[in-house]
């Protein structure tokens, strides 16, 4: 039985390493998606809208924030649009992250300040 747990266990490891793996690419995605949803209300209500969209954008990103970016401006049809690029962390974040971002965008009607 012993044997057989030593046999497993890089398996069981490389599985659990797989599964958080996963799991904060997923979390990462939801980051961009709701910084990019609060980036572009921000900015569609200020009078300041660019000042404000990026400081909404990085509030909630924590670690995160390190190496994102974020993009503001107005499109047509009278909408305020963001855009947040997060790279993706390997395994924890503020360490080393994957040579790929995730893109978050979002955009609102212009409210005007």
């Amino acid at each position: 039985m012993a044997v057989e747990f030593l046999g497993m266990l890089p398996l069981i490891a490389a599985v659990c390493v797989i599964l958080w793996q996963s799991a904060l690419l997923g979390y990462t995605y939801i980051l961009a998606g709701d910084a990019a949803d609060s980036a572009a209300r921000a900015g569609a209500v200020g009078p300041a809208p660019a000042a404000q969209c990026r400081s909404a954008a990085t509030e909630d990103l924590d670690t995160w924030r390190q190496g994102s970016s974020v993009s503001c401006g107005s499109a047509a049809g009278g909408l305020y649009e963001a855009e947040v690029r997060l790279r993706v962390p390997v395994l924890f974040p503020g360490f080393v992250s994957f040579p790929f971002d995730v893109t978050g965008h979002a955009a609102t009607v212009e409210e005007g300040g």
